[in-house]
């Protein structure tokens, strides 16, 4: 976990993932096919970017135990 802007975009993306599903579970509203289409190729690349910075935060984990003093 030492590139902290790749840290920083997986968490964001991550973040707007979490939330547009929120929308759909409270509102039935899904803003990426809202935006993009529903199931065009490029809403199904932000489906996959999203799931991949997911995958790569469960790396997370592995250092929630760490403190390390500066």
């Amino acid at each position: 976990m030492g590139n902290k802007f790749l840290d920083g975009t997986a968490l964001t993306i991550a973040i707007i993932g979490a939330i547009n599903w929120a929308l759909i579970g409270i509102f039935r509203f899904d803003l990426v096919a809202f935006i993009f289409g529903d199931m065009s190729w490029l809403s199904r690349i932000v489906y996959a970017i999203v799931g991949v910075c997911g995958l790569y935060l469960i790396s997370f984990y592995l250092h929630l135990g760490d403190r390390r003093e500066a």
